[in-house]
């Protein structure tokens, strides 16, 4: 692959599920894949249940602040994880689209909430090894 993969995460409120995703890519890839997450509806801040859940991984998204769903950046992207948002993602061709059908963690606890944690980072690591093959 010539180019660094990327990879964007959408949500309603891009303070959950994708927030949570693209901590785990970032973590996870060490870099090596462009990472975005955004909402079609942005949230005021990050689920702090969601933060609790990542920083129990290892992982800390405080930084991380909800972002409005651009044209551009979808079109940027090899892969589109959506996680909710549906139809209301803009669709380019040659772009890559997945949704990963996740329960919302908002307004949830953390025991609920890391049932979603543990599932989305399988699914991200199952991604990133279709992302970065590992060479023999």
């Amino acid at each position: 692959m010539s180019k660094q993969p990327s990879v964007m995460f959408v949500c309603v409120h891009n303070a959950g599920r994708s927030q949570m995703a693209a901590g785990y890519m970032s973590a996870l890839s060490d870099g090596r894949v462009e990472v975005r997450s955004a909402g079609t509806m942005p949230a005021d801040q990050i689920n702090p249940v969601a933060v609790e859940a990542m920083r129990e991984d290892g992982i800390d998204i405080t930084t991380a602040r909800p972002k409005v769903l651009k044209a551009d950046d979808v079109q940027a992207s090899d892969v589109v994880i959506t996680m909710g948002c549906g139809d209301e993602c803009p669709f380019f061709p040659g772009v890559r689209y997945e949704d990963w059908p996740l329960a919302d963690p908002a307004g949830q606890g953390i025991d609920a909430v890391r049932p979603i944690r543990d599932e989305i980072r399988g699914r991200v690591e199952e991604l990133l090894h279709e992302l970065l093959p590992v060479k023999a």
